[in-house]
């Protein structure tokens, strides 16, 4: 049954997603069994170093990660988009609806299916329970194997980050909620768009023509997607993709911080793992592009140098004024200038 507020079948996208995901590289079972153990141990102490560092989550418990196979992120992925994205996006009752959901259920499914393939670990804050920190065994193996370093390095490597991203969720009390609402405004924001009349989208474009003329849309290469928004969903927008670059740049920098005490050949790790995201033949390029992940490898390198400068100017307790609500953020702007947010927070 399709919900009516909802223009997605999520089970069908659950079912497609998760029958189209491979299965993985091909190991012994006792090797198998033995690296999910490792991942799940490995996870809690991944974090007590994140800890340590950052200073962030102290009194919260330890708690091991969830290992999981292709399939099931496809699963817990799908879980997270719907409660999301279930009471924002409205569909009126027609005959056509059911096939319009069955539809883009089998699309985001298959979106999912090859993402499912290239995910090393995710933390989902809106899980039940305060959230949940998934780890994907089968692609930690296929990596650490791909790049021939060490596992016992590359999995605690791996669980520093992903912890990194569980600690900002858990020790900043906030920061699920307001993500959350610059999620809801941003598909909201698409919704009004596609039901705008003539009228509005005509309003719309000559927004998005002075825009352009005024230089106030950033970034070198302009989508068709910043360029059909309003100025307020472009505002949301950019308030969405500076909280993703600085959490994904503060993780990356973490890992890498935390690295030489804890992860031996982290040097080689990091340096083999920087060719793989960066590399691949055309094809593998032009799926990154379409999938969106050229522009997440950006927001890492934007993010971790934003990180890198706050922390040389003014400490890690500096740093950690980001945290101390939505208004300390840094903008889009910012990101690229971290003195700038250094003066407006620290004067």
């Amino acid at each position: 049954m399709v919900s009516t507020n909802s223009p997605v079948d999520w089970e069908r996208a659950s079912s497609v997603g998760s029958r189209l995901a491979r299965g993985g590289p091909v190991i012994p079972r006792a090797e198998a069994e033995a690296a999910v153990a490792e991942l799940r141990a490995v996870s809690p102490v991944a974090e007590q170093h994140v800890r340590e560092l950052t200073g962030l989550g102290e009194g919260l418990p330890l708690l091991e990660a969830e290992v999981v196979d292709r399939s099931g992120w496809v699963v817990s992925a799908i879980s997270g988009l719907r409660s999301l994205t279930d009471g924002v996006i409205s569909a009126e009752e027609s005959p056509l609806l059911p096939v319009l959901a069955g539809t883009s259920g089998a699309q985001a499914g298959a979106v999912l299916a090859l993402l499912s393939g290239r995910v090393l670990g995710q933390f989902d804050p809106f899980a039940p329970g305060g959230g949940k920190l998934l780890l994907v065994a089968p692609n930690v193996v296929a990596a650490e194997r791909a790049m021939d370093v060490d596992p016992s390095d590359f999995r605690m490597w791996v669980c520093l980050h992903e912890s990194t991203h569980r600690l900002q969720f858990t020790a900043v009390d906030w920061l699920a909620e307001y993500f959350s609402e610059q999620v809801r405004g941003l598909i909201g924001g698409l919704e009004e768009t596609a039901n705008a009349g003539p009228g509005r989208l005509l309003e719309i474009g000559r927004d998005a023509v002075g825009a352009l003329r005024s230089g106030t849309l950033q970034g070198g290469a302009i989508g068709l997607f910043e360029l059909l928004q309003t100025p307020e969903q472009r505002a949301v927008l950019h308030r969405l993709l500076a909280v993703s670059t600085l959490l994904e740049g503060h993780a990356d920098y973490v890992m890498d911080a935390v690295g030489p005490t804890v992860v031996p050949s982290v040097e080689r790790i990091r340096n083999r793992f920087t060719a793989r995201r960066s590399g691949g033949g055309l094809f593998d390029r032009v799926l990154r592009a379409a999938l969106g992940i050229d522009a997440k490898l950006r927001q890492y390198a934007e993010g971790a140098a934003f990180t890198r400068a706050v922390i040389e100017e003014v400490g890690m307790a500096g740093f950690n004024a980001v945290w101390t609500s939505p208004e300390t953020l840094p903008t889009r702007e910012e990101i690229a200038d971290p003195v700038a947010w250094r003066k407006r927070v620290h004067g």
